[in-house]
């Protein structure tokens, strides 16, 4: 049987749990997409100079496709290292968005809990999990559903970023597999946009990256999410809060 401890972390046996199973279907929906993407990243690494062990190293650590996309090409040009982190940094502010989201759902847990699912957590696991459970409080089908998800996407990075390590060398840069790569990330931005904000926000990003392209150190993508945040947070100001329900004075 799937257990919990008492502070709801998912233990042992949970991949028989059916939230766990639930998580995992709904993450493999978008898997075709992040495995695209991470054999992009895994070629990308091999073509930019880096060494098969480091380049190994790095997928498994840094575990994050923007951010090694946009430090790649500034170590292969001798950026200092201060710049590749700043760059690094930068592109991952947005987790700090997603851990005041996620606070309510796992502040019970433990340290080391946490440290576990902020590993893990991503982009498009964050997005599915806040869709299965809207209302921001702890209830116990919310790692087992948490797992499943991670699992899924884990293996879909990983396995197809390993994969492109292993055959960077032998994949022509004529195959456009970049491109390709790209392609997919827009069919699943577009189907997990929802709202008339989701999608000012990504066209206002997209039109300031394009702006922006001419900016050294791809710095584009520091002004496409700057833009993105900013007229997020005004279109959740100015957006007409719901009426308080009135108390019956009789």
């Amino acid at each position: 049987m799937p257990r919990c401890d008492n502070r709801g972390m998912f233990l042992f046996h949970g991949w028989r749990h059916p939230e766990f199973r639930r998580g995992a279907q709904e993450m493999a929906g978008v898997a075709i997409g992040i495995a695209a993407w991470g054999l992009i990243t895994g070629v990308t690494m091999v073509k930019s100079g880096l060494d098969v062990p480091l380049a190994v190293l790095m997928s498994l650590t840094v575990y994050a496709g923007t951010a090694q996309l946009a430090a790649l090409p500034l170590m292969a040009s001798g950026a200092p290292i201060w710049v590749v982190w700043a760059t690094a940094f930068c592109l991952n502010l947005r987790f700090v968005i997603f851990s005041t989201q996620w606070r309510p759902y796992l502040a019970h847990l433990r340290l080391r809990d946490r440290a576990s699912v902020a590993y893990f957590t991503a982009d498009l696991n964050y997005v599915i999990f806040m869709r299965r459970f809207p209302d921001p409080k702890p209830a116990p089908e919310q790692m087992p559903y948490f797992w499943g998800g991670t699992t899924i996407n884990w293996f879909s990075w990983q396995i197809p970023s390993l994969l492109g390590i292993a055959l960077g060398d032998a994949i022509p840069t004529q195959w456009g597999i970049g491109f390709a790569g790209t392609l997919a990330l827009i069919g699943l931005l577009c189907s997990l946009l929802s709202g008339k904000a989701s999608w000012v926000a990504a066209a206002v990003a997209g039109s300031a990256a394009v702006a922006a392209y001419a900016l050294p150190l791809k710095l584009n993508i520091l002004v496409a999410i700057a833009a993105a945040v900013a007229v997020g947070l005004l279109l959740d100001h100015t957006a007409p809060k719901p009426a308080q329900p009135v108390e019956d004075q009789t």
